[in-house]
C-alpha cells in the first residue's frame, strides 16, 4: 500500500470513528447537564488549583461545551473531505483532552486511548510535514500509531497468557455470560469446557502473534481482516460501538507500514 493511500486511509476511517464519538457526546447533553447524573459543579472539586478550576468552569459550562463539539464535528467533516492539515489536528487533539478531562481521564476506556494515539500519530506527521518533510513526517506518524496499536493487541495476549483463568477458559464464558445476549445457552458450544479452552487460546496465541503482521503485507492483512471480525463480535455481543472504530481506524498504518517497509 502506497503511503499516500495509507495516511489517507487512517484519515478518512478515523475520521468516521470521531464523528460517531462526537455524535454521542452531543446527544449526552442531558447526562452533563446541573442537574445531570455528571454535572460539572461536582467533579470540578477534583481539580486543587483555583486558577485551573475557573478555567475549566468556563471551558466546561454546557453553551462552552456544545459549541466546542459542534466545531469539532466541522474539524473532522473538513478533515474527511480535505485531509488534515497542523491547525485542525492541534484543535482536534486538544479538544479530545478536554472531552476526557470532563470524564475524569476515559469515557470508554481503551476506545479514547486509541483515539489519543491516533491524534498523535496525526500531530507527529503535521508537525514534521509543517517542518518541511511531509513524506519523513508521515513515514513517523503511521509508524507510531501501527507499533501502540500492534502493542495492545500484543500485550493484551500477553495479560491473557499469564491468567489461569484465560488459559483454562473459565474468563472467556464469564465475559459472555455477562454480556447482552448472556448468559451462554446451556447448549451453547463455549459452554463445553474443552472448546472455551481452545476458544481461549486461539485468542491468546492471534493476540500474542499480532507484530508478525510487519513481516509482509498478506500477513498484515490477515491480522487486520481478523482483527476486525473481533471487533465487531465484541460490538455485537457487548455493544462496544467505539472499540471496533477506534481500532479499524489504525489498520491502514498498519498495512502500509507492513507493505512499504517504512523505515
Amino acid at each position: 500500500m502506497p503511503l499516500s493511500t495509507a495516511a489517507r486511509g487512517l484519515e478518512l476511517l478515523f475520521g468516521l470513528s470521531l464523528l460517531l464519538q462526537t455524535l454521542e457526546y452531543l446527544r449526552m447533553g442531558r447526562v452533563i447537564a446541573p442537574e445531570g447524573l455528571w454535572p460539572w459543579h461536582l467533579q470540578r472539586q477534583d481539580v486543587p488549583n483555583r486558577y485551573v478550576r475557573a478555567l475549566l468552569d468556563r471551558v466546561f459550562a454546557r453553551p462552552a461545551l456544545h459549541a466546542q463539539l459542534l466545531l469539532r464535528l466541522v474539524a473532522v467533516v473538513v478533515m474527511v473531505v480535505q485531509g488534515s492539515s497542523l491547525a485542525l489536528v492541534l484543535f482536534l487533539f486538544i479538544s479530545h483532552v478536554l472531552v476526557l478531562l470532563r470524564w475524569r481521564g476515559a469515557f470508554n476506556g481503551g476506545s479514547d486511548f486509541m483515539t489519543l494515539i491516533v491524534l498523535t500519530g496525526l500531530l507527529i506527521a503535521q508537525c514534521m510535514s509543517h517542518a518541511g518533510d511531509p513524506e519523513l513526517g508521515w513515514r513517523a506518524g503511521l509508524w507510531y500509531v501501527s507499533l501502540q496499536t500492534v502493542t495492545s493487541y500484543f500485550m493484551s495476549g500477553w495479560v491473557k497468557l499469564l491468567q489461569p483463568q484465560w488459559r483454562s477458559g473459565e474468563a472467556l464464558v464469564v465475559f459472555l455470560n455477562g454480556a447482552i445476549y448472556g448468559p451462554l445457552p446451556a447448549r451453547h458450544p463455549l459452554a463445553r469446557p474443552l472448546l472455551a479452552r481452545a476458544a481461549a487460546w486461539a485468542f491468546i496465541v492471534w493476540e500474542c502473534c499480532f507484530p508478525l503482521a510487519f513481516v509482509g503485507p498478506l500477513l498484515a492483512l490477515f491480522f487486520c481482516t481478523t482483527a476486525a471480525i473481533f471487533h465487531f463480535l465484541v460490538f455485537w455481543y457487548f455493544g462496544l460501538n467505539r472499540f471496533f472504530w477506534a481500532w479499524v481506524a489504525t489498520f491502514p498504518a498498519i498495512l502500509g507500514c507492513a507493505s512499504q517497509g517504512l523505515l
